[in-house]
């Protein structure tokens, strides 16, 4: 069945994919803080008492990875406690679970991963909180794991790693196709699906969106970073294509 947004509550509305889906999915519940803090059991459980969801889309994460190895509290406090107070809501109450993940959680040493390759060891503070929340998310009897990367709409720094190789893309390319899983996550017939675009450099995405970004190199990053976390998304156009949407 295709859920309509009015069905749909979505954590983290206010964060860069959060905003992206409120208006790719107008009407979607998308309470803020402070009132809907998610890292307060009690918030999650009184929002999804007070509207009762058929899904839950689980977006709001601390995404910092380069701070994640500084504030790791923080960071383990949302990403973590955070998707535990989700979960269990969602298992007492029979909901939908659709569950934003990050192609940090492989140790991206050989890049195209599929969804049923082994994830870790992680490279990071940052992945393995990512991939701690992946498996929480997994405890839901009904579930949809969205393994994913996404930037701002316009590249924000000045350089770009010329030595990562990823499958992200702009959050303005990657949302719409988010949008359209989240309709439609009952009728995907896997637990987990990748959703991005080709594998390119950090440096050749950026290109696109700011010509004059200068290259640079994950030595210079501050925090230990993948050589290629591309992604396989054959199943994802496949699902597409049996869709009729490709």
């Amino acid at each position: 069945m295709s859920y309509t947004p009015a069905q749909i509550i979505l954590t983290g509305g206010g964060g860069r994919l959060g905003s992206e889906l409120r208006g790719l999915l107008p009407g979607v519940i998308a309470p803020d803080l402070p009132d809907f803090d998610i890292t307060r059991r009690s918030d999650v459980e009184t929002a999804l008492d007070a509207h009762h969801p058929a899904v839950v889309v689980h977006a709001a994460a601390y995404t910092n990875v380069g701070g994640a190895e500084k504030e790791r509290s923080a960071c383990w406090k949302v990403n973590v406690e955070g998707t535990r107070n989700v979960v269990r809501a969602v298992i007492e109450r029979g909901i939908f679970l659709v569950h934003i993940s990050t192609d940090y959680v492989f140790d991206g040493v050989h890049g195209q991963y599929t969804e049923d390759d082994p994830i870790g060891p992680v490279r990071n503070y940052y992945a393995l909180s990512k991939l701690v929340a992946e498996e929480l998310a997994r405890l839901t009897p009904r579930h949809l794991v969205i393994r994913t990367s996404f930037r701002p709409r316009e590249w924000p720094y000045t350089t770009a790693f010329e030595d990562v190789y990823t499958s992200q893309d702009y959050v303005d390319i990657i949302a719409p196709e988010i949008a359209t899983a989240i309709r439609r996550c009952d009728e995907v017939p896997y637990p987990t699906i990748h959703i991005a675009t080709e594998r390119k450099s950090v440096y050749e995405l950026a290109r696109r969106r700011k010509p004059d970004v200068q290259s640079g190199s994950k030595r210079d990053a501050g925090v230990e970073l993948p050589d290629d976390i591309s992604l396989d998304i054959s199943r994802w156009l496949a699902l597409k294509q049996e869709w009729g949407l490709s």
